[in-house]
């Protein structure tokens, strides 16, 4: 399953939104909770005008524990910051578009 994630980051990096979204539906389906796959979906639905299923995403990872994550820059940062800026965005609120490998 950790094949089909690495694949969605470099699906959304590379502008692969489809492939990204078969491999982290297909993830979810599975059972997958991890927030990584959960941001990453968020991300690819508000990146294609479905916002409520992706603001769905985002309360489910503030409704989760909190867990650190690598981002694309390579930095650490908090799932609930990265699902609040993700919901600041989704409300028209400018932020820098994240996504988690």
């Amino acid at each position: 399953m950790a094949q089909d994630a690495q694949y969605a980051h470099a699906a959304i990096t590379g502008g692969n939104l489809p492939g990204a979204e078969r491999a982290l539906e297909r993830e979810t389906r599975a059972g997958s909770r991890e927030p990584e796959v959960l941001l990453n979906l968020a991300a690819v639905y508000a990146m294609t005008d479905r916002t409520d299923a992706a603001r769905s995403l985002y309360t489910r990872v503030l409704a989760a524990d909190d867990a650190s994550l690598v981002l694309s820059s390579d930095r650490i940062a908090s799932a609930h910051d990265v699902a609040r800026a993700g919901l600041r965005r989704l409300s028209g609120t400018p932020t820098q578009q994240l996504t988690a490998r």
